[in-house]
């Protein structure tokens, strides 16, 4: 730590290393350009040096032959110390992504919520006996940890997404070399730091820190390295999947999403409404299952929308450490030009601007990181706000008469990454259910899960699940172990006389 500002060098063997490149990376706070943090600038050397040391612990190391019961008591000891330092971490993780500070706390609730169920699930991994193939067989069917695990995190729930990937991954009984944005590394790293204290052994948690093009691709390509977990973008999951094909380790992949929000005119209007916000606005929009398409039925759709922009237009934007902002400062100010351009494009193309857009920020907004909330009208489903990820507080509107033209519409893009259907008619919300092609559908709710449900997408939204049980097996192997009892009888039937 030099005066306010963090410093860190990688976390490899339980230790604090050095960069190879002697080069640090610093990181200002998006809203207001003060520096906060320095991130070591790793090479892909530092990334191998880890990736040796996450092998041996695998291969000849305690963690993955512990008992489950010994590697969950582990895992909630971590969770009490992350409980223990929540207001510290909450403070790092707004300070490097700009979203509001009780957003950042609500963050950290989720990681000890997530940590403490991979540790009930460290107790209860078991595999199946086959006693019934003849009187000569028995058979067993067991899950092994996959091995060396690398884990790439984004930059938007850095903590929390990262407590959806290591805590299952060591429970399994794997080792992990993991790569946090070089935009958001502090909590990844104390995360790790807090680890070692609760007693995961060194050397099972490693971070090195840096870009993607020199880091997160050594970890892809590394021979070493048995499975990838990947959060981020389409495009680069792309690149990451391709590059995991020379080495044909196992991938999961967690991308892009576009969300859709049905509100049928049988809908509690004032929960939808909420809804509606939330779905979108959350975390500045800049989440992957953000439901950024508002389709309503056109009989009820004027109504709902002047709520709507009523509503919207009361959010504060401002100082994300504030307790009353709602909406912070998006991550850089190359991405908050990003989506300034969609809601420019969005008026050129033709849609009805409602709320928000390109008009003068608060006072308070001290960078050019900070966008309104936005809400487009009218917007067809060819128009680029429609089909493209924004990954900032814009909202599209479209409008349907029946409901099957409001499945037709929801299920018009690329992505497949989640939905919401608000009705209070449950024939409806189950037909809809069943018809959208997303991984998850919430139905009168919108952002909400829980440790014990598994995510991912559906289509170009990536494949493979994190948290729940099936997050749990991703990081597992299946092994058959087939025993004949007794002596066996010849196959070839030689008259050794």
């Amino acid at each position: 730590m030099i005066g306010t500002v963090r410093e860190y060098n990688h976390f490899i063997g339980g230790e604090w290393v050095p960069p190879g490149s002697g080069k640090f990376i610093e990181r200002r706070n998006p809203a207001t350009w003060q520096l906060v943090s320095r991130f070591a600038d790793g090479t892909p050397e530092d990334a191998k040096r880890a990736i040796t040391v996450a092998r041996q612990a695998f291969d000849s190391g305690p963690w993955p032959r512990m008992s489950g019961m010994d590697r969950a008591r582990i895992l909630f000891r971590l969770a009490d110390l992350i409980r223990n330092e929540k207001e510290q971490l909450a403070k790092m993780e707004t300070e490097e992504t700009g979203k509001p500070i009780k957003l950042s706390r609500g963050d950290m609730d989720g990681c000890i919520g997530l940590i403490e169920y991979a540790a009930g699930l460290a107790q209860q991994l078991h595999g199946e006996c086959y006693s019934n193939l003849g009187e000569r067989h028995t058979a067993l069917v067991i899950r092994e940890p996959v091995g060396v695990v690398g884990m790439i995190v984004p930059w938007n729930f850095p903590a929390l997404i990262f407590c959806q990937k290591m805590p299952f991954a060591l429970a399994a009984g794997c080792t992990v070399v993991a790569k946090p944005s070089e935009f958001t590394s502090s909590s990844t790293l104390e995360i790790s730091r807090l680890a070692l204290k609760a007693g995961v052994p060194a050397g099972v948690i490693n971070i090195v820190t840096g870009y993607g093009a020199q880091v997160g691709q050594a970890i892809v390509d590394d021979p070493d390295v048995d499975f990838i977990s990947f959060t981020g973008s389409t495009v680069t999951g792309k690149r990451v999947i391709a590059s995991s094909a020379d080495t044909l380790k196992k991938v999961s992949v967690e991308l892009g999403g576009k969300s859709a929000n049905i509100v049928f005119a049988d809908a509690d209007l004032d929960d939808a409404i909420d809804g509606t916000m939330l779905g979108v606005f959350f975390n500045n929009g800049e989440t992957c299952c953000a439901c950024s398409r508002l389709i309503i039925e056109d009989s009820i759709a004027d109504k709902f929308i002047e709520k709507l922009v009523e509503r919207t237009r009361q959010l504060k934007v401002g100082n994300p450490l504030n307790l009353d902002t709602d909406i912070g400062a998006l991550i850089h100010e190359k991405h908050a030009d990003k989506v300034k351009g969609f809601i420019k494009t969005g008026q050129e193309q033709g849609a009805k601007l409602l709320a928000g857009g390109l008009k003068s920020l608060p006072d308070e907004c001290q960078t050019e990181c900070f966008v309104l909330p936005t809400i487009f009208d009218h917007v067809k489903t060819e128009m680029s706000i429609f089909q493209e990820e924004i990954f900032g507080p814009v909202l599209s509107i479209t409008r349907f008469k029946t409901i099957n033209e409001a499945i037709r519409i929801a299920n018009s893009t690329r992505y497949g990454l989640a939905s919401a259907v608000w009705t209070k008619n449950i024939d409806k919300a189950m037909v809809v259910s069943r018809e959208m092609k997303s991984g998850t559908v919430w139905v009168n709710t919108v952002i909400d899960g829980s440790a014990q449900l598994p995510f991912g997408g559906y289509k170009t939204s990536g494949f493979g699940r994190e948290m729940g049980q099936a997050g749990f097996e991703e990081f597992t192997e299946v092994k058959t172990v087939n025993i004949h009892i007794g002596k066996r009888e010849p196959f070839y039937n030689i008259d050794k006389n």
